[in-house]
């Protein structure tokens, strides 16, 4: 498949400016990055299937090369993907397997890499090696896999020689809900059944829902035991059959459109294709309502309608499930009334960047009252003024710091070209909307 989008190494460094802007129209959710990639992987699994309407960006192409490299051959027409898959067995890869900035691609990749019958290395840009893989490593090997860091500091480079078994094993779920979902897709291929029961705190459940929900898609069988802690029984020697799909829109994208809206008056957005599914993100929408937004969900037909002009009010917010929702709420805080608290959000610090830092020293420049503790922010609402602000080479940071600056004027934000990595049509959709955005070219 030829790539549409660049590698991130290779894009120019982008700058931008905003002015005050209020936005009126209709637009499209873009399609959701999590279903995406998990649609890519599983149908890779597969003999051949169509995903229709992928998200395609630099992280999910990630996935797509990957897939490749395992032996699955990827074409793609208008809006869909007609992907021939390994039927089970990947090949073992000719070079190094980049997964480029995704932590997902990283963590599903890994896991895929155990079936192989020879060794994978994978490696990633200088964000994704500092992630953490440590628990999914260690579970490996547990599994019969040798699995390890180059480095020996549970950071990629990973190098993964494959041989996966089934057995009972247990892992951490405080950290990344990734590890699991990747386990949970690569477990089903193994020889025998595979018992995995979570310690800790599992984070961001409602990801792995989204991984049960398309497993059963593909007919393989997980059994969940929420009884005593949690706990997935997995079947070994199961067959993927994963046919036509079509990718929901994202809710955690669309979450800036909606909170831009939400925090100016004059503004009347539409977000189009938001349907009910298992994304935790949709949680957005309650959101809003609790801090005062004029929000109304039309489900049947997928419409989110936000009219702006109320003065919204503080909240407290819980990201324990739904990390990818801290800085647009950050924002929102930032204009509402009163002192609004983001608490169990400690694991929000090893994304692409650590959010929580780059939220605690990007806000201050634009005028906001802010704290930062070990899992927490506390942000006291009031006026935003503009200032030149930096994107931390996060699609997340630079989504929420552009809305911001829709709300304070006068504002230039660096590392906008990260968008490309979740919703490279942004920029574009916000300015179709009315927002005053222009672009400086920073080679």
């Amino acid at each position: 498949m030829k790539n549409p989008i660049r590698n991130r190494r290779d894009l120019v460094h982008m700058r931008v400016s905003i002015d005050k802007s209020s936005i009126k129209g209709e637009v499209f959710a873009p399609p959701s990055k999590s279903y995406t990639h998990r649609a890519v992987t599983l149908a890779a699994l597969s003999k051949e299937s169509t995903v229709r309407r992928p998200l395609i960006s630099a992280d999910t192409l990630a996935t797509v090369r990957a897939s490749e490299m395992f032996g699955a051959s990827v074409e793609r027409k208008e809006d869909r993907l007609i992907i021939h898959g390994i039927n089970g067995k990947p090949n073992v890869p000719d070079d190094v397997i980049d997964a480029a900035n995704s932590g997902t691609t990283l963590r599903f990749m890994t896991a895929v890499a155990a079936l192989t019958d020879g060794i994978t290395v994978l490696t990633g840009d200088a964000s994704l090696r500092t992630r953490p893989n440590g628990p999914l490593l260690e579970v490996l090997n547990q599994l019969g896999v040798k699995a390890c860091s180059t480095r020996g500091n549970e950071r990629a480079p990973l190098v993964v020689k494959g041989g996966l078994k089934g057995q009972d094993v247990s892992i951490d779920g405080s950290i990344s809900s990734q590890f699991i979902s990747a386990l949970l897709i690569t477990c089903p291929l193994a020889e025998n059944s595979t018992t995995l029961s979570i310690t800790g705190k599992l984070k961001s459940r409602p990801y792995v829902d989204v991984t049960l929900e398309m497993l059963e898609l593909a007919g393989i069988k997980v059994h969940v035991d929420d009884s005593n802690g949690t706990r997935f029984i997995i079947p070994g020697k199961q067959r993927y059959d994963f046919k036509d799909y079509t990718v929901p829109g994202d809710f955690s994208s669309a979450s800036y459109l909606l909170a831009a809206a939400a925090m100016m008056s004059g503004s009347e957005v539409t977000v189009k294709n938001l349907f009910p599914s298992k994304q935790g993100d949709k949680v957005i929408i309650e959101i809003l309502r609790q801090m005062g937004a004029d929000i109304t969900w039309d489900k049947e037909a997928g419409n989110v309608t936000v009219r702006g002009g109320r003065q919204l009010k503080a909240t407290t917010f819980d990201a324990g499930a739904t990390p990818d929702l801290v800085p647009t709420v950050a924002i929102l805080a930032a204009v509402a009334e009163g002192t609004s608290r983001i608490v169990n959000a400690e694991h929000v610090r090893y994304k692409e960047t650590d959010r929580l830092r780059a939220l605690a020293t990007e806000l201050p420049k634009l005028g906001v009252d802010l704290k930062e503790e070990r899992d927490s922010l506390t942000i006291t609402g009031g006026k935003l003024y503009g200032a030149s602000v930096h994107g931390w080479d996060d699609h997340r940071i630079v989504m929420a710091l552009s809305i911001a600056g829709m709300v304070a004027g006068n504002t230039t934000i660096d590392t906008t070209e990260a968008v490309s990595i979740s919703y490279p049509d942004f920029f574009k959709d916000m300015r179709s909307l009315g927002a005053k955005i222009e672009d400086i070219s920073e080679e």
